[in-house]
Order: C-alpha cells, then sequence, then structure tokens
C-alpha cells in the first residue's frame, strides 16, 4: 500500500472522528478537509472548488427555497388539522395518516422542514390522547426518513449519488425510478411504526408541568427584601445582582403586582418580592450578604411563577435557525425577545447553570418564561419552533396554491426529461420570487448554508480518493470478500455488503457524507466484477437513508431526541430491527427492479 494511500485513509479517519465528535461545526470541517486536501496536492486546485458548482449541490440550495415557499402556504398544517379531527372520532387511524402523509410529504419537500412543521402537531396529538410523546415523536421522524427515499428530490442524498454517478459516465437517476422500491420501504416501515415500534418505545409520562420537567424546582425560589437589605433604595443592576451571585430576577412582586419590564432599573423597596432563578449556593450567599428572606423552604412553584400574564414555554432551534452558534448574552435574547431562558435541554440533558454563556445548537430546547402577548409573535419567528400552545387557523390563512403547485410541476417536468432537474428547480423558484410568493430575503434565509459548504467542500474528497488509488483498493477488497460466495451470487453478496456497511456507515456520520465517499467504491466494485454499477448506485441511496439507530445520524432523529425524552439505546433498540428489515428487503429486491 502506497503512502499516498495511507495518507487519504488516515485523513478519512480523522473527517470520521471529527464527524462523530462534532468538535467543529461541519461547515468548518468541510473547508478544513478541502484545504488539507488541496495543500497536499491530492487535488488540484480546479478539483478543489469543483463542489461549488456542483449541480447536485446547487439542485439542493434551489430545493429549500422551493421547500420553504410550500411551507410557507400553510397547507401542511391544513392537512395537520384534518388529522386532529379525525383523531377525535378514530385516534390510530388518525396518527397512521399522519405518519404516512409525513411520509409523501417528505418525498416532495425536505423532511427536516416536515418535522419542524409536525413536531408541535405531534406533542399536541400525544396530550389529546392521553400518550407519551416517545410514542409518536420517533415514529415520526422514521416515517420522514424513509419517506425521502421514494424520489430523486426526496432527500438530498439521492441528488448528490446520482451526481457522483454522472461524473463516472453513468446515466442521471431518474426522478420517480425510486419510487417501486421507495414505496415498499414506506409501506413496510409505517407498519413497523404503527404495530411494533410502540411496543418497543418507552412510555415515559410526560410532566404535567415544564417546571418538572426541566427539574427546575430547586432553581427556582422567592426572597422577600428586608427594611434593613442593602438592596432598599438601589436596583439590581447598581447591585450587579445578576454577576455578583450568579442569579437571575426573573420578575419584582410589589403590592400583589408582578412586575417583569425593565426590573434591573426599578428602584427596590423594604418588602419587595424577588422571583430569582439560579443555584443553591448562589441563593445562600445572596441571603446572606443582601439580607433577604427566603419566604418558605419550599421552592417557587409554576402556578407562582405564572402570575399576572406570564407563560412558560419550551422553544426548539430548527434547522434555519440563525440563533445556532450564539449564545443567549451575545444575544442580548432577554431584551430581544422580551423572554428570559430559565434553562437549555440539549440531547436528554438539561443545563441550568451559566447558560448566558452557552453556544446554542441545533435543536436545543429552551425552557422560556414570556408575557402571553408576545406568544403569536414567537410561533411566527423562523429561528425557533414554538412547541406549546399550539393552535391551528386556518380560517384566515388563505393558501397560496402556485406555491403547492411548483414542486409537483417540477418533478412531472424534470421526470418527462422536457428540462434538466436544477434548470426545472431554478424556474419554479423564479416564478415564485418574481410572484412574491416568496422574497429574496427568505429564499436566501431558509437555505441550509452549513449543509450546502459542508457537501460542497466534502465532493473533493471523493475525488481524492479516486486519484490516490484508495477507492480502487477499497473497491478490490470489498470484491474479494463478496468472492468467498459461489460465482454466480458474488455481485448479490456485493451488494447485500455494500448496503450493510452504508447504513451502518450513515448511523455514525452524515448521510451526505456517507454516500459521498461509498458511491466511487460501489462504482469502483462494480467495474471490477464487470457488472452494470446501477443496482449498486441505488443501493448506496437507499442505504445513506436508513439512519434509525442514533440520534447523531439524521437531523429529524436529533430533533426528537431531547423532547421525547429519548435515551441512546432506545434508538439502537428502536432502529435496530428497522434496519435490518430494509437491509434484508433491498438485498433481495433490489436486483429485481435494478438487475445486474
Amino acid at each position: 500500500m502506497s503512502l499516498t494511500i495511507i495518507g487519504i485513509l488516515i485523513l478519512m479517519t480523522l473527517v470520521l472522528v471529527l464527524l462523530v465528535l462534532e468538535v467543529i461545526p461541519i461547515d468548518v470541517l468541510g473547508i478544513g478537509l478541502l484545504l488539507a486536501l488541496w495543500l497536499t496536492g491530492y487535488v488540484d486546485a480546479t478539483e478543489a472548488v469543483a463542489g461549488f458548482s456542483n449541480k447536485a449541490v446547487l439542485t439542493v440550495a434551489v430545493m429549500f427555497v422551493l421547500s420553504q415557499a410550500l411551507v410557507k402556504t400553510g397547507v401542511l398544517e391544513k392537512l395537520a388539522q384534518y388529522f386532529i379531527e379525525l383523531e377525535r372520532k378514530k385516534k390510530w387511524l388518525g396518527i397512521g395518516l399522519f405518519l404516512v402523509s409525513t411520509s409523501f410529504f417528505s418525498g416532495f419537500i425536505n423532511n427536516v422542514a416536515a418535522v419542524a412543521i409536525l413536531i408541535p402537531v405531534a406533542i399536541q396529538m400525544a396530550t389529546q390522547f392521553r400518550i407519551s410523546p416517545s410514542k409518536l415523536l420517533l415514529p415520526l421522524s422514521y416515517a420522514a426518513i424513509y419517506g425521502g427515499t421514494i424520489t430523486l428530490i426526496g432527500t438530498s442524498t439521492n441528488l448528490l449519488v446520482s451526481s457522483v454517478g454522472e461524473t463516472h459516465g453513468l446515466k442521471p437517476l431518474g426522478m420517480f425510478e425510486f419510487f417501486p422500491l421507495g414505496v415498499i420501504f414506506l409501506a413496510v416501515g409505517s407498519l413497523y411504526n404503527l404495530l411494533v415500534l410502540p411496543r418497543l418505545l418507552p412510555s415515559r409520562a410526560p410532566v404535567s408541568t415544564l417546571v418538572g420537567k426541566y427539574h427546575m424546582s430547586r432553581y427556582l425560589t422567592e426572597f422577600k427584601i428586608d427594611e434593613d437589605s442593602p438592596l432598599v433604595g438601589s436596583n439590581c443592576r447598581e447591585k450587579h445582582v445578576n454577576e455578583k451571585y450568579e442569579i437571575t430576577v426573573l420578575a419584582i412582586i410589589r403590592d400583589g403586582i408582578q412586575v417583569t419590564a425593565d426590573i434591573g432599573n426599578m428602584i427596590l423597596r423594604s418588602g419587595d418580592i424577588l422571583l430569582t432563578k439560579g443555584g443553591l449556593e448562589n441563593f445562600v450567599k445572596f441571603h446572606q450578604q443582601e439580607k433577604v428572606l427566603a419566604l418558605s423552604d419550599v421552592k417557587l412553584s409554576e402556578k407562582e411563577l405564572l402570575a399576572g400574564d406570564n407563560v412558560l414555554v419550551e422553544g426548539l432551534l430548527g434547522p434555519e435557525s440563525t440563533l445556532a452558534g450564539k449564545t443567549l448574552s451575545d444575544l442580548d435574547f432577554r431584551r430581544k425577545y422580551r423572554a428570559f431562558v430559565l434553562a437549555i435541554g440539549r440531547r436528554g440533558m438539561t443545563l441550568k447553570q451559566k447558560i448566558a454563556h452557552i453556544r446554542l445548537q441545533f435543536a436545543d430546547t429552551l425552557l422560556m418564561l414570556m408575557p402571553a402577548d408576545r406568544i403569536l409573535e414567537m410561533r411566527d419567528d423562523p429561528d425557533l419552533i414554538i412547541l406549546q400552545h399550539h393552535e391551528i387557523d386556518m380560517r384566515k390563512k388563505k393558501i397560496r396554491w402556485l406555491a403547492v403547485l411548483i414542486i409537483p410541476t417540477v418533478m412531472i417536468v424534470a421526470a418527462l426529461g422536457f428540462v434538466d432537474i436544477l434548470a426545472a428547480a431554478l424556474l419554479g423558484m423564479f416564478i415564485l420570487l418574481v410572484t412574491h410568493h416568496i422574497s429574496t430575503r427568505e429564499a436566501y434565509a431558509s437555505i441550509n448554508w452549513p449543509v450546502i459548504v459542508f457537501v460542497a467542500a466534502f465532493i473533493p474528497f471523493g475525488t481524492a480518493m479516486e486519484n490516490s488509488g484508495a477507492t480502487q483498493l477499497i473497491g478490490n477488497s470489498i470484491t474479494g470478500a463478496a468472492a468467498m460466495f459461489p460465482e454466480k451470487m458474488v455481485p448479490y453478496a456485493l451488494l447485500s455488503m455494500l448496503y450493510l456497511v452504508t447504513s451502518m456507515t450513515t448511523n455514525i456520520i452524515s448521510n451526505n457524507a456517507a454516500a459521498i465517499v461509498l458511491t466511487p467504491i460501489a462504482i469502483a466494485a462494480a467495474n471490477v466484477l464487470g457488472v452494470d454499477s446501477r443496482p449498486l448506485v441505488f443501493t448506496i441511496c437507499f442505504a445513506a437513508s436508513a439512519s434509525f439507530m442514533t440520534p447523531i445520524g439524521y437531523k429529524t432523529n436529533l430533533m426528537v431526541y431531547g423532547l421525547g425524552k429519548y435515551r441512546f439505546m432506545d434508538f439502537v433498540k428502536a432502529g435496530g430491527p428497522l434496519n435490518l428489515i430494509f437491509w434484508i428487503l433491498a438485498s433481495v429486491l433490489i436486483p429485481v427492479f435494478w438487475p445486474f
């Protein structure tokens, strides 16, 4: 094995480790990888920047815009309203149609956007029928994942694999060429979701209050200002209460009236009651040094916390949130949103201390205390998905059907071969922009730029693998392993092995990274055997979307991880059998639909 191949394999291992550990944002990691490949000579200048002009990458970016235009119409909420009404009569029929519809929508639009809209609906369904949200949220994620396999544009992975195939001289993958096997996956996955998954998932009863869910009771208490307290005649800002004691004053009660506006500058009086958030040690320090009286040993209840016009709300950082990567302090969150963040939920953990300086991440949940009149404004904020107070009211909202029809039209025009998929998507976006169905600002904001930059920067890695000979080496190794089977069975064994390797890989790293690395290997292996590479290319497509066993393999899994109070092993137990079922189906049916 040459030093060139050893070097690229070491670099691949390092990148995979960094992807799993998530110590570097994926777009930064992608650019770092691109620079490493370029500066070490694995790719030249043209190859290094080729990803940024790649047709699949540009198509994915445009599809983000088309998806946002469809989401903006409110048609998904309208459909969700129908399911909720149906559920009042036939619960499991409503849930079944809800999940199947999620799958079909995911074949047309970005599935992460679909799940972001439907999570509050799933929570509302769970509350209405007194079942644990854990019974609905993971099925929702799974439905979106396998639903994306029914069309070329259902997931960015399919577009990328098709693009890589084209660079190797293969015919582009058809828009609806995925449908025969995709709809079988959808049918089997839906039955699994409805009949098997509820038995495997834990029924973690929803906590009756958000204070209880975030275990906030011991972090919330109230103090009364004594007449000899140094705070009398001063205010919290001058006394540096937040900085000195690391506690947050949420509200001040004076003469039975709760005040939350500009409380930092409010001159304090004897008898004022401070509603505070902090840690036990900080409470003791505050009590001793400022001579304030702890009203009782009983911590602040949610009822007391919500006195006046305040409400407790849980918000989720969605895929397009501009809050990710910033701290609450950077954002001046309290002033911007007129809301206090009491705690941050992240991957099953609750962060309650020094949260002002914690960098927010995608899929974080924020426990917020805010005035009730802010709810409607917050529900329209693209940065946070409000999970409570979710009332669907479409009576005043007229659906703009042009935006609804654009995506199906793009798909049909491309499928019939009238124009290329990218040209059709660009035309659809242009029509929506000039007819003001979506603004240019909304269009730019809808694109998930970290994903686009990562994929564009990662594409040269596939080129480097081929330039170094690593692709051919790995392809020979896989075909050598498959050669242990009888001669006629070798291509089928190779297909099955590739599916298994890809599905395991995509559960650990991103589906797009797995597809970019493994598609050239699949093509090289087919060339070694002298068989048609198309069955193996479709194998990569379906396997790269089979990310059911971990919360980190797919964004929709990560979105429901904390909300459903899941543990890592919940994904292994629930997703393992589904991965196995899809592996068997793919091994048997892919050679039927795409013969060697």
